[in-house]
């Protein structure tokens, strides 16, 4: 098979110069429109049921509404998971799809799946909301929003109105949330006293206000020669004539809406609030849409925000306090200054062992004309420059040089051997076309597995194997291409040849192979301890995700018990806030308490979770303090333990957080519980693990209307009256059902209920008035009302109760070893058999991860078999070759343990790098000393020639490889922590694959030959046999000798 591609480029150096020229502009063009991001998009088809009822108990909504969606939905198809979470007033059931789910029509399906049922939900729900996630992750960005002129609800209004629409409009944006403020509302408090004694009650009230007071279409008239539209006006003008309207009575009469208590224009009740360094403020934060970069919409919300400026009041001033896109834009620019100053070591390298400027020159012009052509396919594709796809180029920067290498170091060596460089570069192309094709689609068939592995790592990792895998076969077209063509024109000849028997280097290892070609029975035992003692150290590392990053921004979650009130998480937050500030490291600490809202109507903060609150701590900057994020953390750990009865635990803002999570599922409430609490109690017991808690909700405090139904039945008087009378007594109508006040630019709720001061007596309760057969009666008539409790929250995986325990790991904590030891506790051991382990969040991810390389690895190695057997013809020799895999196992396992890094994401793309580079220096010495037989020349004197020849060129790629990985190794910049113990198993398993290739591969190469020539000699000519005939059947001896000696 003839490679010689280069010949061409040499002879028509045009074609060749212009493809490239293209290449480079068009790379060029591709790589200043590529976006930036932290992370590659990983757009998971899924689509959420959100299903509110105002005041409703999550165990109500879990029979009545959430297993109904859930049986609904489950028999569409490609469905992956469903999971709910129903706290007080809301269902959320989130349905994730298989990846490749056309998630338009899996929204359709979703839909009319619930259509079907609604005749089945009660009627007193809100609209079921069906929608596909378009937002992705936490918010990126945080602003705030302070004025001395305007009030609280004016700042929360521009918020939800004009600051929502603008940035929505801003690519890359999919949610706005406000935290903090208010929203405006016509509140009506009735007196329960009046309502009494007129006999009225509070549904009649809200019924009556929501029928008078509206604006209804009344059709068309035709008076005189025109057409009218006919328009019913009975919407009030102001408060005054809200407060002065009429509400009839049951005897006849009527009283003013302002004699039943008391009408105000003022604030809905506040469910949730935000403060900065301990201070109330008003803040919103952007979440990023799915698909789009984070750099785009950083940029983008920073510019729209700057415009927006301009046209607000003087006094109205916006301040952002916190943003990811920082740790984003330091990681792109860390890892590009990694790549380059690899880069530029490698160039060094090149320069070092061939002492030749211009032949160095040559090497590197490699890089660039490699590179700039894979940004063009990667935008293409679509991708971004983020963690995976810039890992990708930097790891591949000591590949790009190899084959430029490989090529150069053939061509001096001709030269030195006295041809001219135009002479020199075609035939020494034509000698090495073979090793650098097949080096080349080794190192390719390594990375394609991984780019096409399945499910969430295969998301993950398509950009990173994509990326490498373009990027090599250009580095291989350069190397067939331009190397050759540039040295035949630009190569000087050496003022004198180089003898390489004079190298010190070339004359031990000399003796080194000679030794082992005498001694081939300890040469390969020796081998063979030590791949076994490789395995059992790589055996006995322990097992991560991702190690913890320094991002200078953590999430202290806080959650008190369920009951507890607003204030008094605010209390908790400004408490946790202060010990926060206490510590030097600590820059601004911003919390948002209950649930942020969303959109003009102010959606999700009044059914939000008041007992739960989230603080985002702003650490200085990593040359301004002397503790490292998980120092910081581990030292105010057991200040923020003080505050009794919080559960307060850390975790990253963004990205994989490497936390212990073990979910138990099971129908059995009653098992689930009680097996939860003790696995909860034992995991407190694990060394290393901290922030143990248990998504098993603790039961909330309840006032229970428990009817009389021989008294109901006798009054005509049903459940849903009863439910009906204490839900609009105590917090009104559904946001759906109210009735509206119309204000110049929007419309606002009428919220009609008892005065909020009357639910702290239970008797003001039980005297509710309730309607029965023409008549109110008191509720304590014909129902029970007394305190109780229940469920806080449930949560559902796979149509079945779940229960999540997660832990923070302490430093130098692995994932695995965490879960080895949680795996081993009584309670998981002996646990019923209705309960058992669903694998989820981080743990799912490792485990998918660590399969998924698994059987990349395994299809990688047969693919490399299989170029092999392609390129070599033949079905043994390749076998040589793949023996050089196992050298580099026990070398990634002495950098992991050199550098105290477990096998984790990043140490498995670097092991599976080494699949492909272990291979090119077997290949170089393979390919050499086949020729090498071919032409004539005994087997053990080729092995050695191919040994001294190819010394050098494996040398200086395996030590230009090593200068390409040390800027990553010594862990320069921003998220360079998580990526150094990639460059760790890739420095230690080339050196130690290096050292031993070179001796134990002829080794081996002489057991196959044998084999061959023993054992296959009967039925079929060996390839010796073919060689040595080939040889004597020679005219011209001399000419082959001369041959054989100019290729040494």
């Amino acid at each position: 098979m003839n490679w010689n591609i280069s010949a061409w480029s040499i002879k028509q150096p045009i074609p060749s110069i212009l493809m490239f020229l293209i290449f480079s502009v068009v790379g060029v063009m591709s790589y200043l429109s590529l976006g930036i991001d932290e992370n590659p998009n990983i757009d998971m088809p899924t689509v959420t049921v959100s299903i509110t009822e105002s005041g409703a108990a999550p165990a109500e909504l879990e029979t009545q509404v959430t297993r109904r969606v859930e049986d609904a939905i489950a028999g569409i198809g490609n469905i992956k998971h469903i999971s709910s979470t129903i706290n007080e007033g809301s269902s959320a059931t989130t349905i994730e799809f298989e990846l490749g789910t056309d998630v338009d029509r899996a929204v359709n399906d979703v839909r009319d799946a619930v259509t079907r049922i609604r005749n089945q939900l009660p009627l007193t729900i809100d609209e079921p909301q069906i929608k596909r996630l378009d937002f992705s992750g936490a918010p990126f960005a945080t602003y705030t929003v302070s004025s001395d002129k305007h009030s609280l609800n004016d700042l929360s209004w521009l918020i939800d109105d004009q600051i929502s629409r603008i940035l929505l409009a801003v690519p890359g944006v999919g949610q706005v949330q406000r935290s903090g403020g208010s929203d405006r509302q016509v509140r009506i408090d009735l007196d329960p006293t009046k309502l009494e004694a007129l006999g009225v009650t509070a549904d009649t009230v809200n019924s009556q206000i929501r029928l008078m007071n509206t604006n209804l279409p009344g059709g068309r008239g035709y008076i005189g020669a025109q057409e009218q539209s006919i328009r019913t006006l009975g919407s009030m003008k102001s408060i005054d004539d809200l407060r002065n309207m009429r509400i009839y009575l049951l005897n006849g009469n009527w009283s003013t809406l302002g004699n039943l208590g008391t009408v105000s224009d003022g604030i809905g009740e506040t469910r949730q609030s935000a403060m900065l360094n301990g201070k109330p403020v008003v803040a919103f934060q952007v979440v990023r849409s799915t698909g789009s970069s984070l750099a785009t919409a950083g940029k983008g919300v920073d510019k729209a925000i700057a415009e927006l400026q301009k046209t607000l009041s003087a006094d109205i001033h916006i301040t952002k306090i916190r943003s990811t896109l920082g740790y984003a834009m330091d990681s792109y620019h860390a890892t590009v200054d990694s790549l380059v100053i690899g880069a530029i070591l490698a160039v060094i390298v090149i320069w070092a062992f061939l002492k030749d400027w211009r032949a160095a020159a040559i090497s590197a012009v490699a890089m660039p004309l490699s590179m700039l052509p894979t940004f063009a396919v990667m935008k293409l594709l679509g991708f971004s420059l983020n963690n995976m796809s810039l890992l990708g180029l930097a790891l591949v920067i000591g590949i790009l040089v190899d084959d430029a290498i490989v090529e150069i170091e053939n061509i001096v060596r001709h030269i030195r051997m006295g041809k001219s460089p135009y002479q020199a570069a075609l035939e020494a192309a034509d000698e090495i076309g073979l090793a650098v094709m097949a080096t080349t689609m080794s190192i390719i068939v390594v990375f394609l597995p991984v780019a096409f592995m399945g499910g969430i790592p295969g998301q993950f990792f398509k950009q990173f194997g994509v990326t490498v895998a373009v990027a090599v076969f250009f580095s291989l077209l350069v190397a067939r291409l331009i190397t050759p063509m540039m040295s035949a024109f630009w190569l000087n000849k050496p003022a004198e040849e180089e003898d390489h028997s004079k190298s010190k280097t070339v004359s031990v290892y000399r003796h080194m192979l000679l030794w082992a070609l005498g001694n081939r029975g300890k040469t390969v035992l020796g081998a063979s301890v030590f791949f076994v003692v490789s395995m059992a150290l790589m055996a006995s590392l322990p097992t991560s995700l991702v190690p913890s990053a320094d991002r200078g921004e953590t999430l202290l979650s806080i959650t008190l018990p369920p009951g507890t009130q607003l204030s008094g998480t605010n209390a908790v937050s400004k408490r946790m806030t202060d010990i926060l500030l206490t510590h030097p490291e600590v820059a601004q600490v911003f919390g948002s308490i209950g649930t942020p809202s969303t959109g003009r109507a102010g959606q999700g903060g009044a059914a939000g979770e008041v007992n739960k609150a989230s603080l985002y701590v702003m650490l200085k900057p990593k040359s301004e303090r002397k503790l490292s994020q998980q120092q910081f953390e581990d030292l105010v750990r057991p200040e923020l333990v003080q505050v009794p009865g919080v559960r307060a635990t850390f975790s990253a803002t963004m990205g994989l957080g490497g936390k212990v999570q073990v979910t138990l599922v099971s129908n059995d409430e009653k098992e689930l519980r009680q097996t939860s609490e003790r696995l909860t109690t034992e995991m407190r017991t694990v060394p290393g693990l901290f922030d143990v808690s248990s998504s098993a909700a603790l039961r909330r405090p309840e006032i229970q209307v428990t009817p009389d139904s021989a008294a109901a039945a006798d009054q005509g008087v049903s459940v849903q009256q009863i439910a009906r009378t204490a839900t609009m007594a105590t917090v009104g109508d559904n946001s759906a059902s109210l009735a509206k006040f119309d204000l110049p630019d929007r419309q606002i709720g009428i919220l009609v209920q008892i005065n909020p001061s009357y639910r702290q007596d239970l008797d003001s309760i039980g005297n509710l008035r309730v309607m029965a057969m023409n008549k109110s009666i008191p509720l304590r008539e014909v129902a029970k009302v007394e305190f109780g409790s229940g469920a806080a929250e449930i949560s559902r995986y796979d149509r079945s109760r779940k229960v999540t325990i997660t832990a923070s790991l302490a430093g130098g904590g692995t994932l695995g070893q965490a879960l080895a030891l949680v795996h081993k506790l009584p309670s998981f051991r002996n646990m019923p058999a209705s309960v058992h382990e669903m694998a989820s969040g981080d743990v799912e991810i490792q485990r998918d991860i660590f399969s998924g390389f698994a059987m990349a690895i395994a299809v990688a190695v047969m693919l490399i078999y299989a170029v092999l057997v392609l390129l070599f013809n033949d079905f043994l020799q390749p076998l040589t070759i793949m023996v050089s895999l196992p050298m580099a196992v026990g070398g990634a396992a002495l950098g992991l343990v050199a550098s105290h890094a477990p096998i984790g994401l990043y140490a498995l793309i670097g092991i599976v790098m080494l699949m492909g580079l272990v291979t090119k220096n077997a290949i170089l010495l393979v390919e050499y000393a086949l020729v090498s037989i071919k032409l004539g020349m005994p087997r053990n004197k080729a092995l050695v020639t191919a040994g001294e020849a190819r010394l050098r060129p494996i040398l200086m790629t395996t030590v230009a490889m090593v200068a390409g990985m040390v800027p990553i190794a010594l862990g320069i910049g921003a998220g360079s922590e998580v990526r150094a113990s990639m460059a760790a198993a890739v420095i230690g398993g080339l050196i130690t694959s290096t050292l031993l290739t070179l001796v134990v591969v002829p080794v081996v190469f002489t057991f196959i030959d044998d084999f061959e020539h023993r054992f296959l000699k009967s039925k079929y000519p060996s390839r010796r046999e073919l060689y040595e005939s080939k040889a004597d059947s020679s005219s011209n001896d001399e000419t082959l000798e001369l041959e054989v000696r100019n290729r040494g």
